[in-house]
């Protein structure tokens, strides 16, 4: 009887730690339909260091925003079902991370939202989620309905800009700015 209330109390304290390790996008990753771009915080600083020697000030602000962000996850789709369970995904994440909408851009039927989990001060996050929808009808090179992305780390608001064009992501992103 002791082994079962001490295996009991162990697989209760190892849940949570296990359940770390895991993200709730991690689903995503696995869906044919959804493809997947991750950024880890070596690759960034990889692209920075290259970036070094450059003295534009948009490259400047590009190196100390990839030092400060931890993770990129960029998840695209052109399948309605996928772009129902990113959406879905997206949204309960948002609901039980309690991130705050920043921003939502509107264009016909194209849906840009924001949203920011509050970082240092007022010009900084600590992770912020992207969600756009109705892209398929929007653009003349791809074909994507839905497009997610995912940052976390020290994100400086004022500098997302250098970042969007250094790392081709959506151009949506330049648009934040919490000074706005």
């Amino acid at each position: 009887m002791k082994n079962i209330v001490r295996t009991i109390v162990v697989s209760l304290f190892l849940v949570p730690v296990m359940a770390i390790g895991q993200s709730v996008f991690d689903k995503l990753e696995d869906s044919d339909k959804i493809g997947t771009v991750t950024i880890s915080k070596g690759m960034l600083g990889i692209v920075a260091s290259m970036s070094a020697d450059d003295k534009d000030k948009e490259t400047q602000e590009f190196i100390e925003l990839a030092k400060s962000i931890t993770n990129i996850k960029v998840f695209v789709s052109e399948d309605h079902a996928a772009s129902k369970m990113m959406k879905s995904t997206a949204k309960g994440y948002i609901k039980t991370s309690k991130l705050e909408s920043l921003m939502k851009v509107r264009d016909d039927d194209s849906h840009v939202d924001f949203y920011v989990k509050e970082g240092k001060d007022s010009d900084h996050v600590s992770e912020m989620v992207m969600l756009v929808t109705g892209m398929d009808k929007k653009t003349e090179h791809a074909n994507f309905e839905t497009v997610l992305v995912t940052m976390t780390g020290d994100i400086d608001l004022t500098k997302i800009g250098s970042l969007v064009n250094k790392m081709n992501l959506p151009k949506d992103l330049e648009k934040v700015n919490k000074e706005e």
